[in-house]
C-alpha cells in the first residue's frame, strides 16, 4: 500500500486530497505547522504531524519533513498551500526515493509572480492583459493614463491589497504599501472563472474549471460551480508544455463578452477546483505521475463550503436581496467539509477557527493573517539550510 504525505492540512483542499487518496488505497498522513483538525479529524487520515513553520524555522521544517518521510516510508509528498515554495527550496534535504510534487524553485517563483507569469503566458493561446511592473503610485498613474486598471502587489494571495480603479487612478488614491513591486494591469471586464490543473513533465494530466459564484467580498470563494471552456484547457496545456512544468497550477480567469479568455494570475498550488473531482477520479495517479492522458471531473453538482455558505453567503443574500438564488444554490450543491460517513472535519474546522482566533489575538492581526503568516512567501531570498 503506497504512502502519501499531504502538507497544508489546514486547507479544505488537503482534506479533499486525503479522502481521494484513502479511497483509492493509499495510506494518508497529514502535516502542518498550525492546527489542522479540519483534515486531521477525517477518517481518511492515518496520522497527523505538527511540523515547524517553513517561513520562521526553515531548517527545522526541512528536518521535520525528512524525518516523517523516513519514519512513514512516504512515497509521495504533496504540498497544497504556499509551503510548496519552501519544499522546493529545501527538497535536497529529503530522501531521494520520495516523489516531491514541487517544481524547480526558479520556475515556481516565475509563475507565482503576477508580473513574470504574464510574460510567460504570451503565445499560449489566451488574451493576456497589458500590464506593467511599478514601484510607486505615480508610476502606475502615469502608465494608466486615465484607463480602468487593477493594482496588486507582485506577490500576494487571496485578493489582499488588490485595488480596482474603473475610472483611472484618482489624485487622492493612497500611496502603495511597502510590499515590494506592484503590477498595474488593464482592467478586463467579463465573467470570472478559476482553473485547477495537475501537470507532469509538461503534460496536462488533470484539469477542472469552476465559477466562483459566492465569495468573501473580492477574496476567496466558497461555492464552486463546474464549467468547461476549451480555450482555458488548451492554454494550460500550452503553458505547461512551454515551461516543462510538474506540479499543480491554478489560474484566475476572465471570459470577456466576445468569448476571449484572459489569465489574470497563477497560483502554483492546490485550489478549490480539486473539489470537483469525485472520489473515484484518478487525481491521485495524476499527482503521483503515473497517469496517461488527461482527466477532467465527472459531470456533477456544484460543491460548497456549507458552513460558510450558511453564514457569510446567507448574510450576503439577505443584504443584496438574492435570497431566492441562495436557496437554489444551497439545494444544488454538496458540502466539501462534512460528507456522509466523515463529519469529523466539520467540528475539526470549528476547533481550528478557535485556534486561529487565539493566534490572531496573540499576534495582533486578523484571523486570515494568523492562518497563513507562517507559510507565506513573497519573493524574498530563502536561506541555505
Amino acid at each position: 500500500m503506497p504512502n502519501v504525505l499531504i502538507l497544508g492540512g489546514r486547507a479544505p483542499v488537503a482534506l479533499d486530497h486525503a479522502r481521494r487518496f484513502a479511497h483509492q488505497g493509499w495510506t494518508v498522513c497529514i502535516a502542518d505547522s498550525i492546527p489542522c483538525q479540519i483534515s486531521g479529524a477525517s477518517r481518511a487520515v492515518s496520522a497527523t504531524f505538527r511540523i515547524a513553520s517553513p517561513r520562521h524555522a526553515p531548517a527545522q521544517f526541512a528536518a521535520d519533513l525528512a524525518r516523517i518521510v523516513c519514519e512513514r516510508s512516504i512515497d509521495l509528498l504533496v504540498p497544497t498551500c504556499e509551503e510548496v515554495f519552501f519544499v522546493s527550496r529545501y527538497r535536497h534535504r529529503l530522501p531521494s526515493h520520495v516523489r516531491v510534487l514541487a517544481e524547480d524553485f526558479d520556475k515556481l517563483r516565475a509563475v507565482h509572480s503576477k508580473w513574470t507569469v504574464l510574460e510567460l503566458a504570451q503565445d499560449c493561446g489566451a488574451d493576456v492583459p497589458v500590464s506593467a511592473r511599478v514601484r510607486t503610485l505615480d508610476e502606475a498613474r502615469a502608465w494608466a493614463a486615465g484607463r480602468a486598471v487593477v493594482l496588486k502587489p507582485e506577490f500576494s494571495r487571496f485578493g489582499v491589497h488588490v485595488r480596482l480603479y474603473r475610472n483611472g487612478i484618482p489624485d487622492d488614491a493612497p500611496p502603495l504599501a511597502d510590499l515590494g513591486a506592484w503590477v498595474v494591469q488593464t482592467l478586463v471586464a467579463g465573467q470570472e472563472f478559476c482553473s485547477y490543473s495537475v501537470v507532469d513533465r509538461g503534460r496536462l494530466v488533470a484539469h477542472a474549471l469552476y465559477r466562483p459564484d459566492w465569495r468573501m467580498s473580492t477574496s476567496a470563494s466558497f461555492y464552486f460551480t463546474p464549467a468547461r471552456i476549451d480555450a482555458v484547457r488548451h492554454f494550460v496545456a500550452n503553458f505547461a508544455r512551454k515551461l516543462d512544468f510538474t506540479g499543480q497550477l491554478s489560474f484566475d480567469w476572465i471570459r470577456q463578452a466576445d468569448g476571449r479568455v484572459s489569465p489574470l494570475e497563477c497560483n502554483p498550488r492546490a485550489t478549490s477546483g480539486c473539489h470537483l473531482f469525485g472520489l473515484g477520479d484518478a487525481l491521485p495517479a495524476a499527482l503521483a505521475g503515473t497517469l496517461d492522458g488527461c482527466i477532467e471531473p465527472s459531470p456533477g453538482v456544484p460543491r460548497m463550503a456549507a458552513a460558510v455558505m450558511a453564514s457569510a453567503g446567507l448574510f450576503d443574500a439577505l443584504r443584496h436581496g438574492t435570497l431566492r438564488q441562495w436557496r437554489h444554490d444551497w439545494r444544488a450543491a454538496t458540502d466539501v467539509i462534512a460528507t456522509p460517513g466523515d463529519r469529523g472535519p466539520l467540528w475539526g474546522g470549528v476547533r481550528d477557527l478557535g485556534a486561529y482566533a487565539r493566534m490572531a489575538i496573540a499576534q495582533r492581526c486578523n484571523m486570515r493573517e494568523a492562518a497563513t503568516q507562517d507559510i507565506e512567501w513573497d519573493g524574498q531570498a530563502l536561506p541555505e539550510v
